[in-house]
């Protein structure tokens, strides 16, 4: 009994270190993410700015266009991973990720239609986004369990695949309509950090916050879940709650990130696969995880956005579509599918 307790101290201690660790690195990425970019003010000056002193051009570049992007990367980094984690845990799926199942397409065509319209508020934009989400979601798992894929990972992501493509398709034939719409959703489409102020962050401040309170509701649930239905029900829980109650939080995170930042894929799928390789497969544990790893992949990758092709910026989308492709092309040359 006793070794049993040692050993279980001291794997709490190494999940600690660990996420300490990510916690320093995610630190440590938002002071790289203030002090480099595509411009003139480097390390040196943004360190001056930091220090209290600094010129009025680098005091202005990091407290208008490198902070509001820096804290909103932490936003969506963290929104996208939760929903990503939240999203495979309840379809028992590795490839559940909201950009190959349609959650991020619908709340593109949402927001492209919505500006189309002549939707101007941020709030309105967030709460579209968020319905798209959602109805791209519940779309692409109906298919998924009527034509009994729910259990065939790649066959849901290939029903996931069809609808992002048919969404896509409605999306860029909004383009031809109105050319100032246009020009807007072309800008909004690639998925970027460039550009959001923080009035888009505070607009999406009471989801995160209501999401963030149905995650702690729904952790335990959702534990559970993952020893079968039956396990779950004779604990007290009720599975098609539980899964109506992830839906919401996936909707309303993936929504959010979306109306803020675009689509941007591949993190909702990486991010929780490097957390189960940390944590172990308790969904606890991977949200845990989720939290340092998707705000330090997305800060990541737009550091390097801002970098590569100096002085001009590379789309966010594209940097995270060149690291989660290999990831996914892993996951489904696997031998056998790992199973959650």
């Amino acid at each position: 009994m006793d070794a049993i307790t040692r050993s279980g101290a001291a794997s709490a201690r190494r999940l600690t270190l660990r996420l300490a660790g990510l916690m320093l690195l995610l630190v440590m990425a938002c002071l790289a993410s203030l002090m480099l970019g595509a411009g003139d003010v480097g390390p040196v000056r943004a360190l001056a700015v930091l220090a209290g002193q600094g010129d009025a051009e680098a005091r202005f570049v990091l407290g208008s266009l490198r902070l509001p992007r820096t804290l909103i990367g932490l936003v969506v980094g963290l929104s996208l991973g939760v929903a990503g984690a939240l999203l495979q845990a309840v379809t028992r799926n590795p490839l559940a990720e909201p950009g190959l199942l349609g959650v991020s397409a619908g709340a593109a065509f949402a927001v492209a239609l919505a500006l189309l319209l002549g939707a101007t508020a941020t709030t309105l934009r967030v709460g579209v986004a968020q319905l798209g989400a959602m109805v791209g979601c519940l779309c692409v798992l109906g298919v998924a369990r009527f034509s009994g894929a729910g259990n065939d990972p790649v066959r849901l992501v290939l029903a996931g695949a069809a609808l992002t493509g048919l969404l896509l398709s409605l999306t860029s034939l909004l383009l031809l309509f109105d050319q100032r719409a246009a020009d807007e959703i072309r800008f909004w489409i690639v998925g970027s950090l460039a550009g959001r102020r923080l009035e888009h962050l505070v607009a999406i401040l009471p989801s995160l916050l209501l999401a963030g309170g149905l995650v702690i509701a729904v952790a335990r649930p959702l534990a559970a879940l993952a020893l079968g239905e039956r396990v779950a029900s004779g604990l007290g829980h009720r599975p098609g709650l539980i899964r109506l109650l992830v839906i919401v939080v996936v909707a309303l995170l993936v929504g959010a990130a979306t109306a803020t930042a675009g689509p941007i894929a591949f993190i909702g799928l990486v991010v929780p696969f490097a957390a189960r390789a940390l944590a172990g497969p308790d969904i606890r544990r991977t949200l845990w995880f989720c939290l340092p790893l998707g705000p330090l992949m997305v800060i990541t990758a737009d550091i390097v956005s801002r970098l590569l092709v100096a002085p001009s910026e590379m789309p966010l989308g594209v940097i995270t579509a060149l690291c989660g492709a290999p990831v996914l092309v892993a996951v489904v040359r696997a031998r056998r599918m790992p199973s959650l």
